[in-house]
């Protein structure tokens, strides 16, 4: 006989949890471009505007691992026990509950 067992697939990421890899981001871009308004000021627009793009080129990779990585480790798969159904938590999305009669 075959055994068909359901699975309860769960993301328990918060805005907590990448807060922190956005204000570093966010960091990095203001620090690139007060360095691009610097060099601006001393006459070297091309330098200026690549040194924006080097640093926004640059960082979006790390950016986009860090976010990848942090979503998969919130990612929760268990095995749902036969006869038991899941319904939400009110209130809360991330959290479900067996349902009682």
């Amino acid at each position: 006989m075959i055994n068909l067992q359901k699975y309860r697939f769960v993301c328990t990421l918060t805005f907590g949890d990448v807060y922190g890899q956005i204000i570093v981001w966010l960091i990095t871009i203001t620090l690139s471009l007060a360095s691009a308004l610097a060099l601006m000021g001393a006459r070297r627009p091309v330098y200026a505007l690549a040194t924006v793009g080097l640093v926004v080129l640059l960082s979006l990779p790390f950016l986009l691992f860090a976010f990848v990585t942090t979503l998969i480790n919130h990612i929760e798969l268990s095995v749902v026990e036969p006869g038991t159904e899941m319904e939400p938590i009110p209130g809360n999305v991330s959290q479900q509950q067996p349902v009682t009669s």
